[in-house]
């Protein structure tokens, strides 16, 4: 393993990395265009924004113990974060294949 992780780490970065890759898979989704050319609404934006700064603290609040989620040091947050800027380069990918292809 490459972070050498327990449990309580696997599941806080889980759950990180999973809330914030869906919440930004939305802004690569949402239209035919690069997320870089085509700019989502600010509320739109916004909200994806807030998850993101929601998800990273909720483990370093005493919610964090009911749900069973541990702090993380600061490399992991960035592996995470590596992650999730792979997965939205990756899917950016295979939207502008897929449009190319696909014509409707």
């Amino acid at each position: 393993m490459l972070l050498h992780a327990d449990s309580a780490q696997f599941r806080t970065g889980w759950f990180m990395e999973s809330v914030i890759s869906a919440s930004m898979i939305v802004l690569v989704i949402r239209t035919r265009q690069s997320i870089f050319h085509s700019k989502p609404s600010p509320y739109l934006f916004g909200a994806t924004i807030a998850i993101a700064i929601i998800t990273l603290i909720i483990p370093y609040t005493p919610l964090a113990s009911v749900l069973g989620f541990q702090a993380l040091p600061l490399s992991f947050v960035l592996i995470l974060m590596a992650i999730v800027a792979l997965y939205v380069t990756a899917a950016e990918i295979v939207k502008g294949i897929f449009y190319s292809r696909i014509k409707f």
